[in-house]
């Protein structure tokens, strides 16, 4: 561990008391969420930072467990000064639905039989995975993502949370994934499915309490996925054509090079973590993913309202740059404010884990280029100036606000009153809102920096400007609570 490091983490569990209803028709009672979260949830509930794992992964995104000799899979960008700064945000990652580290899926108990549910799991779509997700959020009592970030299948899940609950993700980062899968990706995962239903242990998916697994099955499926997962560059520089622990090529049908003893190694590995069902599972719902309407990508993203960053490897041959690319064609033709980074990296898929340094550059410059709108709340209490303090302060009081603009018939603003004027109400023995409320407002504008903004706040002691427009029509608040967690050195 290091000082950039979380620490010691532990993996907890939500229990979802109420049925899920699953994109198939199908329901699941009795759900698990595993989940991990990294850093303090802010009072106001407006830090948080959802993040998407890929297919093999799960909750343990960052930081040590307890004996381990690895960190989680993305300490290199979660953490005390990175970009998804632990001291800024609350990061919740959790293992997807159908996995096999923590969340309910195939190998869990079926309440209805008492037995693991082995293929009587119901298939699963990343649209369900999303589902149980907003679960967890919803449990925190979180309203709004600061942002919903992940890569290859966890791209997916993003994707998806943008489509499915457009008004919650303010800003959402998919890396090295696409809006549909295609058929070469189809083709691979139906390769490895095969390759585990034809391992004899496998048994219909029935292998559970056997002592017998299909390990030869999952670790070719691991294999054949791994290969996708590199660049023909990456693994001419990894392995060349060298030989393993041999001096020349014995002309028989053992392994003869370090990139078959790699590939075996990486199988080998792979069957002590996974479980092979969770593997046909979410393979699975990889294929079915498309978030194309009447065959229409664009159709998919009309109701998207979030602020978006599409990373794609140049290496990548899974899912290639032009798949990226169809995401922000057609996030444009929605008018969504979408802008592209291109990973330069010779490790191909697999760079959304490794390339620490771009990495942390392009998120953490995305994450810190907030502008008003951003963060404002637009549907906020309002009245107007022949209002009596009675009527503010029962106002306030229903919203639990400490601040009010007071608004002409035209939403446009003419004053502020505070829980403060209230006070000087009271004292004062004063009934009328024109006696109290401040006329002179301090205000800002949608597009304004949250830098500047926060400089603002600081200087004039202000927690609390009105959003308005060019006519000063009233458009938003926002608030020193929501702007002191982005900008540093703001107290």
């Amino acid at each position: 561990m290091n000082r950039e490091s979380v620490g010691i983490v532990e993996t907890k569990y939500y229990d979802i008391d109420e049925t899920i209803q699953l994109e198939s028709g199908d329901s699941l009672d009795n759900v698990v969420v595993a989940y991990e979260t990294y850093g303090e949830l802010n009072k106001e509930k407006n830090n948080a930072i959802y993040i998407c794992h890929a297919l093999t992964g799960d909750a343990h995104a960052a930081g040590w467990h307890k004996g381990d000799k690895k960190p989680g899979w993305w300490e290199i960008v979660i953490g005390p000064g990175k970009a998804l700064d632990s001291d800024k945000y609350f990061i919740i990652c959790s293992n997807v639905l159908g996995g096999c580290k923590g969340t309910t899926g195939p190998s869990s108990i079926n309440p209805k039989t008492g037995k693991e549910y082995g293929l009587d799991f119901p298939v699963i779509t990343i649209k369900d995975m999303v589902n149980v997700q907003k679960k967890l959020i919803d449990s925190f009592g979180i309203e709004e993502l600061v942002a919903v970030i992940g890569g290859s299948m966890g791209g997916m899940q993003v994707l998806q949370w943008m489509v499915s609950y457009p008004e919650m993700v303010k800003k959402a980062v998919p890396i090295a994934t696409t809006a549909r899968s295609s058929p070469q990706q189809i083709a691979f995962n139906e390769v490895g499915r095969q390759s585990i239903s034809s391992d004899p242990n496998w048994n219909h998916g029935n292998y559970y309490g056997t002592g017998k697994v299909p390990k030869n099955g999952l670790a070719v499926a691991r294999m054949v996925a791994h290969i996708t997962y590199l660049s023909d560059e990456s693994m001419y520089l990894k392995f060349g054509r060298d030989l393993q622990d041999k001096e020349e090529v014995t002309y028989d049908l053992s392994m003869d090079f370090q990139v078959e003893s790699y590939l075996h190694h990486q199988g080998e590995s792979f069957v002590k973590r996974f479980d092979a069902n969770s593997y046909l599972y979410i393979t699975k719902a990889v294929d079915l993913f498309d978030l194309a309407v009447n065959d229409s990508v664009i159709d998919g993203f009309k109701n998207v309202k979030s602020k978006v960053e599409v990373v794609s490897v140049d290496s990548d041959w899974l899912y290639p740059i032009e798949q990226g690319m169809e995401i922000v064609s057609a996030l444009n033709a929605n008018d969504v404010e979408v802008s592209f980074s291109e990973l330069k990296s010779s490790y191909g898929h697999d760079a959304f884990l490794l390339e620490k340094g771009q990495l942390n550059y392009i998120i953490s410059k995305f994450l810190s280029d907030n502008v008003v709108s951003d963060l404002m709340t637009v549907n906020i209490p309002t009245i107007g100036p022949s209002a009596d303090i009675k009527e503010a302060a029962k106002l306030m009081l229903d919203n639990q606000v400490t601040h009010i603009p007071v608004v002409c018939d035209d939403s446009k603003l003419i004053g502020i009153v505070t829980s403060w004027d209230l006070s000087k109400a009271i004292a004062t023995n004063t009934n009328s809102l024109n006696d109290i409320m401040t006329t002179s407002v301090k205000y800002c504008h949608e597009n304004d920096s949250i830098d500047v903004v926060a400089y603002k706040m600081r200087k004039d002691d202000i927690s609390c400007l009105p959003v308005v427009d060019d006519n000063l029509k009233l458009e938003g608040v926002i608030t020193f609570d929501q702007v002191s967690h982005l900008v540093s050195n703001v107290k």
